[in-house]
């Protein structure tokens, strides 16, 4: 989280629907100091998401904070853009990643890529091919 930002609160009865337990169990959970909750200004206990990905070992579902389906977007620097007839390949370093991409020439001048500029690869597959690397 970055500084300044609140973490996001469920109500304690979503938090023990997600957890799999009764109210009284998390109830008795906050009480025992086994779960960190907070109180509203009601004084309900709101329960952290990071509470629940702890407890539970699952990390929250990632939120984009874009209106599409994709999940996996990379952020990177583009790197070349070659373009040949009506399609340009487009290679961006994206952390230690490095990630190739073959758009039509109207999009990235659209887009001005360039070497530089940042720029966001989503990655939406049918499938996912994963082969073995020998030791």
């Amino acid at each position: 989280m970055t500084p300044g930002t609140a973490e996001r609160l469920i109500r304690a009865s979503e938090a023990a629907a997600a957890l799999g337990v009764s109210l009284d169990t998390l109830r008795r959970w906050d009480r025992d100091g086994r779960i960190k909750v907070v109180r509203n200004d009601s004084n309900h206990r709101m329960v952290p998401v990071s509470e629940i990905a702890r407890l539970t070992g699952r990390a929250e579902k990632v939120r984009t904070g874009v209106a599409m389906s994709a999940r996996n977007l990379l952020t990177g620097t583009v790197r070349s853009v070659e373009v040949s007839g009506v399609v340009a390949l487009v290679e961006m370093e994206c952390g230690p990643y490095r990630l190739a991409a073959i758009i039509t020439r109207d999009a990235a001048e659209e887009l001005g890529l360039s070497p530089g500029v940042s720029a966001v690869a989503t990655v939406k597959a049918t499938s996912v091919m994963i082969s073995r690397v020998e030791d």
